[in-house]
């Protein structure tokens, strides 16, 4: 492990050190075992390092739109120093085109649907449809209505402190997201329930 002056960059979320573990297990089971996995809203880079020492075969390709957490996910990236974990690049969903490569073998993307407009949904899922491979996997976490409703009372008012702090934001219709990946071919393969609420929703392309 690297202990140079980058460790005052790294960053640390209360919810990705409570949730890495099981993320990191769902990932471990249903991701190629081989390829380029773009990491969407990477945001600290915990999940980054914990995912890529746990998938050595995999090159892990964090990124997000933020300066201050690219500085993060590469001061977590240098402390880890993994042969596997690439540098961040900027990226927008909403913004082309992605500065990845054309041929992706997954795309994993936590908790950034509920906290971005509609639209940034959208992108992610147009951008999924066009890069993923043959049997790639588009991976999303964090939390969903089912059938128009809310799964849990905490839920329904995090739902309502996002709204209150842009309209464009909000916990999304499991059912509106399923759709998006249908529109780009790619297929709802599993919902995985994790704990405080939240879901793990796994698509993947249709092998041709």
């Amino acid at each position: 492990m690297s202990t140079d002056n980058s460790d005052s960059l790294r960053r640390i979320a209360p919810a990705a050190t409570r949730n890495r573990d099981v993320i990191r297990d769902v990932l471990v089971r249903v991701l190629p075992k081989s390829g380029t996995v773009l990491e969407v809203a990477s945001g600290t880079g915990q999940h980054a390092v914990h995912v890529a020492a746990a998938l050595p075969g995999i090159t892990w390709q964090p990124s997000d739109p933020d300066e201050k957490s690219l500085a993060s996910i590469d001061a977590w990236r240098v402390h880890a120093a993994l042969a596997n974990l690439n540098a961040p690049v900027a990226l927008d969903v909403c913004a082309t085109p992605w500065p990845v490569p054309d041929s992706l073998a997954g795309i994993v993307c936590i908790n950034m649907i509920h906290i971005a407009p509609w639209a940034a949904a959208e992108a992610l899922f147009r951008g999924a449809g066009e890069r993923l491979t043959n049997g790639g996997v588009l991976f999303l976490y964090g939390p969903y209505k089912r059938d128009g409703a809310h799964t849990a009372p905490s839920n329904e008012a995090f739902d309502a402190q996002l709204r209150a702090t842009n309209p464009d934001w909000g916990v999304r219709d499991m059912e509106d997201v399923v759709e998006l990946g249908r529109r780009a071919g790619l297929a709802m393969e599993e919902v995985v329930p994790m704990p405080a609420n939240n879901f793990s929703l796994v698509f993947r392309r249709a092998q041709i």
